[in-house]
């Protein structure tokens, strides 16, 4: 009798066990970009440091590459708790908060210092986009993953003064961005990343909006000869989580995920701006690389300031909001 009480408890132990090893949470990472690209590891970094101070009982698995969904997926993936977490381009929530395009205003940041204060966790430009995110999505905002800074690209003629843009045709890669290109006296074309390459090969368009490091990444520095650093704008990412999701974890879960979304936001973004200056050096000795004087950058500005007017009055009072909120933050 006795061993077959001690048979059944371990029969009950065994079917018992993979329900109490389950009782860890795991957290269902989408990722657009591979693990080993500069955005997949601030993920990894984010999940060694999750799984680390919460004993493992918080688990994360990422899914890199578009596996489960494309970038223009994720918003409604993760508000609708289709997956708990991802990231995704800004400008992907901006059928929802159209004012998250504050940021491709052109020349809106006066200098890299200037940016890091208007979009650091807890600046009134940035509380105003979480919000408004979280309100119509339901995706939490973690954090802001930065991508770099846009630069244009050409091929015959290189690009030092607005005049030059006049005429021709423009890739870009959003409304703003396009708006930026009219505004110059020049014709927009909305081309993904990936077709760069050969639309600049082709002539499918005359000049190219970019980030550096995707200059030095893609190699369009074989089909386009020039690079202008006006960095006149900035492309960002966001992590975000289902809310829901969020607030039904513990305080000290949600509060260990907030101080490590904190980490590796500051972590990225001092990262990505060294790497942005060390392809910038490197694609010196592969094209032309043009740096603006103060007196020509101004003349950029100048020419390109009509686009934050454009995008107040289309976007509404959000958009006044924001607008507002980041010159206040620069002091202008």
């Amino acid at each position: 009798m006795r061993n077959s009480l001690i048979g059944f408890a371990g029969a009950v132990a065994m079917l018992l066990t993979p329900f109490f090893a389950q009782a860890e949470t795991t957290i269902r990472v989408t990722l657009q970009l591979p693990e080993s690209h500069s955005l997949g590891q601030n993920w990894n970094r984010f999940k060694e440091i999750v799984e680390r101070e919460s004993n493992g009982e918080l688990q994360l698995q990422l899914f890199p590459s578009a596996q489960l969904y494309k970038d223009n997926q994720v918003p409604e993936a993760v508000g609708s708790g289709a997956i708990e977490a991802g990231s995704a381009f800004l400008g992907r929530f901006a059928g929802s908060v159209p004012a998250v395009d504050v940021v491709a205003l052109p020349f809106f940041f006066k200098d890299e210092a200037a940016l890091r204060l208007s979009i650091s966790t807890g600046s009134p430009m940035r509380q105003l986009l979480d919000t408004a995110i979280l309100e119509e999505t339901g995706a939490r905002v973690l954090w802001w993953q930065a991508f770099g800074r846009n630069v244009y690209l050409s091929k015959d003629t290189p690009l030092r003064l607005p005049d030059d843009v006049r005429g021709k045709k423009v890739r870009t890669y959003g409304k703003v961005q396009g708006w930026t290109a009219e505004a110059l006296g020049g014709a927009p074309t909305l081309l993904s990343g990936s077709k760069q390459f050969l639309a600049y090969q082709q002539g499918v368009v005359d000049i190219g909006m970019t980030g550096a490091s995707a200059v030095e990444s893609r190699k369009l520095y074989e089909v386009m000869n020039s690079m202008t650093l006006t960095f006149d704008s900035v492309i960002e990412f966001v992590a975000v989580i289902n809310n829901d999701f969020f607030e039904g974890l513990s305080q000290e879960e949600q509060q260990l995920i907030l101080d490590a979304a904190s980490t590796v936001e500051e972590e990225l973004r001092d990262e990505i701006y060294a790497q942005e200056a060390r392809a910038v050096e490197a694609l010196k000795t592969k094209m032309n690389v043009i740096e603006l004087t103060a007196e020509e950058r101004d003349q950029w500005r100048k020419a390109t300031s009509a686009v934050i007017d454009r995008f107040m009055a289309e976007v509404g009072s959000t958009g006044e909001a924001v607008v507002k909120a980041g010159l206040e933050e620069e002091g202008q």
